[in-house]
């Protein structure tokens, strides 16, 4: 049995429906991430959960338990805000604390628990501080660690690095995942960032117009997006219909194909082996690891990654080349 599960959820304001018929199911100690467009119902479906907001209809099981009937405090859930919601008059000790005194804890217990969470998130040299004072990586560890404090059954997080630059979050995303490798909680972390949603989550649910198109694996997402949707929000894929195919590569099809962009080779000569287009190299971007192309082929823009080498000149545009294809890597979009 699923660990959190949750059964034909549906929740509107008026006449103005969120979302509809909303099922998922997350494993003990498993990273959901929930992704998708600005305004697709992620918020809003993470405050039903918690207990912030009445849904229409629906089940939710945390631990086999139906929550939906107990107010947010009896829920056993821990929730951090985008904008941390730290209280600006107390130290870092104290926001800490807070939850906990609400709990009931005092004294030795308190302040055991209290260091023990400060010293996880490497807070101890600003302890004393009050969060104006603090970094916004600071304020992250911060409300995390007063969420993680009150040891909850599941954490909900409302996009919590998506006011930072991208520096510092990419380096948050990795403490996140040691700290919840080191724990285990559970937790269902939402993002529009399709990238933080593969790293992050152990689950990946992408959530668009109020319904969840599809949930599974980083990996089984990624590489075999089940429909159109999610092939288009699901990083930089290239989305060929039948038409298309059948200019570019000869090849009849009823179905659009998705065409990774790292799937798919550039060479001067054609191989024999694979299926290849004829085009010419319209533009170039350096991304660090790998340099992006977009090759145009008989009026059809292709996006090309390749692992940029040191060795090897990037290909300057209005280079002609071959895009190259192995059949293998054909994902056929079955909407």
């Amino acid at each position: 049995m699923s660990f959190v599960q949750i059964e034909t959820l549906s929740k509107g304001f008026g006449s103005t429906p969120v979302f509809a018929d909303i099922a998922l199911e997350i494993a003990k100690g498993e990273v959901c991430a929930l992704v998708g467009p600005s305004g697709c119902g992620k918020t809003t479906l993470l405050r039903v959960i918690a207990g912030l907001e009445t849904p229409d209809r629906g089940r939710i099981t945390i631990a086999g338990r139906d929550v939906l009937p107990l107010p947010p405090h009896q829920r056993g859930i821990a929730m951090v805000f985008q904008n941390y919601a730290l209280f600006p008059n107390m130290t870092v000790e104290e926001n800490i604390a807070f939850g906990l005194q609400q709990q009931g804890k005092r004294g030795a217990d308190l302040a055991a628990r209290v260091a023990a969470m400060i010293e996880l998130m490497e807070l101890g040299p600003r302890a004393k501080a009050r969060p104006a004072a603090l970094s916004g990586g600071q304020k992250q560890r911060v409300a995390l660690a007063r969420a993680l404090a009150l040891e909850p059954q599941l954490l909900l997080l409302d996009e919590p690095l998506s006011a930072l630059d991208a520096q510092i979050r990419k380096r948050l995303q990795e403490e996140f995942k040691r700290l919840q490798a080191r724990i285990g909680f559970t937790a269902v972390f939402v993002t529009h960032d399709q990238e933080e949603a593969l790293v992050l989550g152990d689950r990946v649910a992408v959530m668009q117009q109020g319904r969840i198109v599809q949930s599974g694996a980083p990996h089984e997402v990624y590489g075999a997006p089940s429909n159109r949707a999610v092939a288009g929000f699901i990083g930089n894929i290239n989305i060929l219909e039948p038409d298309q195919v059948l200019r570019l590569f000869g090849q009849t099809t009823a179905e659009a194909w998705a065409l990774h962009p790292e799937t798919i080779s550039l060479a001067r000569t054609p191989a024999g082996d694979k299926l290849s287009t004829k085009g010419e190299i319209t533009s170039r971007l350096l991304l660090g690891s790998t340099v992006r192309y977009t090759v145009l082929a008989l009026g059809v823009s292709l996006r090309v990654d390749v692992l940029s080498r040191p060795s090897l000149p990037p290909l300057p545009p209005g280079t002609e080349v071959y895009a190259e294809i192995d059949p293998a890597d054909i994902r056929p979009l079955r909407d």
